[in-house]
């Protein structure tokens, strides 16, 4: 991927500000609001701005994240930009999948109708460095996340998977039926888990489950109050860039020079985070209107691909700040060029992505602008 890996840890996740015709929100709202969700790693980036976007749409919504990416203040802030008459709609708890009591409080207390499954550890990098850690957690979470559901007779969800399941594709764009070959560690957790729902589907043909590919998420709500903030150093592109841009780090290392690109950077598929947020209500739909979809990836993204620095240069015009650039070698398990073929999504879920490549940035500035440190006061 770009210097960086497309997805997301339990808590990754942030709200967005979706404005509707206000009959249509009603109307929503009397359709839809007898869904219970349940939203696995919704503290994280792309976690909350899904809740906030259920939350919109007159679902009601109870989190479970281990805050181990992510943090509890995201939370609140989604319940404030939801407003006094949804936030009552939402319920967190903190556990971990990984610990099957905290399953058996969650799902014993709420009814729910559908899951949608983010949690789960997310960097490429770090994945080649410790490979058990991503099985134990992305695996063992994911097996006792089944177990649960099975028990409580919810057969419906929607997960969080991974361009990184195309690997180095051979041609692009990727279409959902490529041979998937993924690169790295993170990337095969996500490949299993496809598998494993596809063989608990074929087992019990109740289940419902959509498979979405996410490409490269990043922007942030418009409200400029939730966004990506995650611990440590960044290993996605674009909280790297915002934390240049404010002063957090001194430079910005772009692995990878001499791809055979336009620029030499690699190229990736760049999607708003409020866009994706809406892929998993279109997903959603879905599972609730058909019976019979068994288990079916799509994937979410642009169809377009940007190169790292050409990603640089939009941030620089948006932000009015110059990002002073370190050139480094290619990382293990990252791809030269992997952009989303969208069709499949726009056919079959009515989705198809919004916004483009400045307006990902003018809002990612405006998140770090007004959260320099992000959830946290400046030390």
């Amino acid at each position: 991927m770009s210097p960086f890996s497309p997805l997301l840890s339990w808590s990754q996740t942030h709200s967005t500000t979706l404005t509707h015709h206000p009959l249509m929100a009603l109307e929503n709202h009397h359709q839809e609001s007898s869904n219970s969700i349940l939203v696995t790693g919704g503290a994280g980036f792309i976690g909350t701005h899904t809740v906030l976007q259920l939350l919109n749409e007159g679902y009601r919504v109870s989190i479970i994240d281990n805050l181990d990416n992510s943090v509890e203040d995201a939370v609140d802030r989604v319940r404030d930009l939801a407003g006094s008459s949804r936030s009552g709609n939402l319920q967190f708890h903190v556990g971990d999948l990984r610990n099957k009591e905290d399953l058996e409080k969650v799902f014993s207390r709420t009814r729910f109708d559908a899951v949608i499954h983010f949690a789960g550890l997310k960097a490429v990098g770090e994945s080649v460095a410790k490979p058990s850690l991503y099985y134990n957690n992305n695996l063992i979470g994911t097996l006792n996340l089944f177990e649960f559901m099975t028990k409580y007779g919810c057969k419906k969800m929607v997960f969080s998977s991974s361009a990184t399941v195309y690997g180095q594709p051979e041609t692009i764009p990727c279409v959902e039926d490529f041979q998937l070959m993924a690169m790295n560690p993170y990337g095969r957790t996500k490949l299993f888990l496809e598998e494993i729902a596809r063989d608990i589907q074929k087992a019990d043909p109740e289940w419902r489950i959509i498979l979405l590919r996410y490409f490269n998420p990043v922007g942030a709500d418009m409200s400029g109050q939730i966004g990506e903030d995650p611990k440590g150093i960044p290993n996605n592109l674009m909280p790297y860039i915002q934390q240049v841009a404010v002063g957090r780090l001194p430079v910005l290392n772009v692995f990878g020079y001499d791809y055979p690109t336009k620029d030499g950077s690699a190229i990736r598929d760049y999607i708003h985070v409020v866009d994706l947020a809406d892929g998993h209500i279109a997903a959603l739909r879905k599972i609730f209107s058909k019976d019979h979809i068994g288990c079916v990836a799509y994937n979410l993204g642009t169809g377009r691909g940007t190169s790292v620095l050409e990603m640089v240069a939009a941030f620089e015009k948006a932000s009015g700040k110059k990002i002073p650039v370190k050139l480094c070698p290619r990382r293990p398990g990252d791809a030269t060029a992997v952009y989303a073929s969208t069709e499949k999504a726009k056919k079959e879920l009515g989705w198809k992505a919004k916004y483009g490549i400045e307006e990902m940035c003018r809002d990612q500035w405006n998140w770090a602008r007004k959260n320099p440190w992000g959830y946290r006061p400046q030390p």
